[in-house]
């Protein structure tokens, strides 16, 4: 009985690191794709929700994406660290939920 509550609780764990992680790649997307539009002009002008939603994301996104930028120099105009890094969150994902329900 015992046993079959912590798998339980291993599982749970796990799927809740593997939700954590997802709504981080996906944060990390979504600031790529904001910076891209704003980049393009899409911004309005002194806007405080754009401001906002881009400061949100710059926080949340940038002290992980900056580990990646020391290692991964720019190719030109492309950064290639989001890439990178939403392969290594992807990677963490695979190992922490394996490891977790198998371990």
């Amino acid at each position: 009985m015992q046993t079959l509550v912590i798998a339980s609780v291993r599982a749970e764990i796990a799927n809740y690191l593997s939700t954590l992680i997802d709504v981080y790649m996906l944060l990390i997307i979504l600031y790529i794709v904001v910076q891209l539009l704003f980049a393009f002009g899409v911004r309005p002008p002194y806007s405080r929700w754009s401001d906002a939603i881009l400061t949100f994301l710059r926080d949340v996104c940038e002290p992980f994406l900056r580990i990646f930028r020391r290692i991964i120099p720019r190719v030109g105009p492309f950064d290639f660290s989001p890439v990178i890094a939403i392969l290594v969150l992807q990677l963490i994902n695979s190992i922490v939920v394996q490891g977790a329900i198998h371990g």
